[in-house]
């Protein structure tokens, strides 16, 4: 099943605001992390274990090193889902 990008978003959304807790967050595939109040390196390794355990999957830290933008992430999530 190919998991579609508005959806993937819609759950990340989700997750950033329960992690960040600073109110709604607007998230595109060109969103970094200087785009969202509260998003620093500790919320960053908080966001991406709540977004393993949310998919059921586990990126490796060079994955997660080269992600420029929220859509860098999706784009990983897709592919641990489709392999």
């Amino acid at each position: 099943m190919i998991m579609e990008r508005n959806q993937i978003i819609s759950w990340l959304k989700e997750i950033f605001e329960e992690i960040i807790d600073e109110g709604p967050v607007l998230l595109s595939d060109e969103t970094t992390a200087e785009d969202v109040d509260g998003w620093d390196s500790l919320t960053n390794i908080q966001l991406v274990v709540s977004i393993e355990k949310h998919f059921n999957i586990r990126f490796t830290s060079e994955e997660i090193i080269v992600w420029k933008n929220v859509g860098e992430m999706i784009d990983c999530i897709i592919s641990r889902k489709e392999n």
